[in-house]
């Protein structure tokens, strides 16, 4: 597996991370811990050395990820996250430097580990100063419980404030064929301040795989079925990129989802995707993108068909959507 550096930070880590949220949260489907032990070690065995969790997907996600990289853990990078109010993110946002101690304390212990490689703020409080947040940080990083300081979903005047007191090691956010707005001005700012880019959903939640259409029907409790572009008119309207990714695929030889990551991957050297999946030859398969190689003839093609295409529907519910780009 090639490795990356995330930015100017020192921090290495394998090209594709893995997403460990869909094993216990957000899909609807819960898979046994056994079941996703194996499945986190069969990811370090093809190579991956990256993995992302959070306090708010539940303490059976970090302790299943504590458990399976145990007798490796100085081998891998653990990214967790902080800022949802007793880790419940229908409780709002809870940042404040004694939440942010209480969380990681937690995290290190559900984890069973000394220290946490990435520690994210989950979402930006508007409550709380991002410089105090990265302040409250930089305190843990100097006791040796983190090893670097991330954001998620940030905008780029907190990215500014935070990197001032605390250089920022990782920015995660959407980046996808069907998500491109990171390209407006967030890349660029990324790259001026030496900080790397960890897309989430670079699969676009499922959808660029080609599984999902207009067809499909989500759980109650798969967020999925409240996301606008999730619902069925929406879906029908974006199947015209999904055709695009297709086609883009099968010229290349390649399946829709290594097309999307290998994209991805083709935007920036200090892009690391973490896309997630509860089945071992999905797992292969998006292993697989690492290898394949897009020049820039192809790009520029690919660039010339996606601005045909509109996407249509926002990326999250109207509660959600606040809470990003602060």
């Amino acid at each position: 597996m090639e490795t990356r550096m995330l930015g100017k930070s020192g921090l290495a880590v394998s090209a594709l991370g893995f997403g460990c949220m869909g094993l216990s949260f957000g899909y609807g489907t819960v898979i046994a811990k056994p079941e996703g032990i194996s499945l986190i070690q069969a990811a370090y065995e093809r190579g991956v050395t990256f993995f992302d969790t959070a306090e708010a997907y539940g303490a059976a996600n970090e302790e299943m990820l504590g458990k399976a990289v145990a007798s490796f853990r100085d081998q891998v990078v653990i990214a967790t996250k902080f800022g949802f109010a007793q880790g419940d993110v229908s409780k709002g946002l809870d940042s404040r430097p004694e939440s942010i101690r209480a969380a990681t304390h937690a995290s290190l212990k559900r984890l069973g580990t000394e220290y946490i490689d990435l520690l994210y703020q989950h979402r930006v409080d508007p409550q709380v100063p991002i410089e105090e947040v990265a302040s409250t940080v930089r305190d843990l990083i100097a006791e040796g419980k983190v090893r670097h300081f991330g954001l998620s979903e940030a905008g780029v005047e907190s990215i500014r404030k935070a990197h001032s007191v605390q250089p920022v090691t990782a920015l995660q956010s959407e980046y996808s064929l069907w998500w491109r707005e990171p390209e407006g001005n967030l890349l660029s700012v990324l790259e001026e301040l030496g900080i790397g880019f960890v897309p989430f959903a670079p699969l676009g939640k499922g959808f660029l795989t080609g599984t999902v259409n207009s067809e499909t029907e989500f759980s109650q409790d798969d967020f999925r079925s409240s996301v606008p572009r999730f619902q069925r008119e929406a879906l029908s309207a974006n199947q015209k990129l999904v055709e695009l990714v297709i086609s883009v695929a099968k010229e290349k030889g390649v399946t829709p989802a290594q097309a999307a990551l290998s994209w991805l991957l083709a935007q920036r050297p200090w892009i690391v995707p973490i896309p997630g999946t509860t089945k071992l030859h999905r797992l292969a398969e998006n292993v697989g993108s690492v290898e394949v190689h897009w020049d820039d003839e192809e790009l520029k093609r690919i660039r010339a068909a996606l601005a045909k295409i509109q996407t249509v529907g926002d990326r999250y519910p109207a509660t959600h959507q606040r809470l990003v780009n602060r």
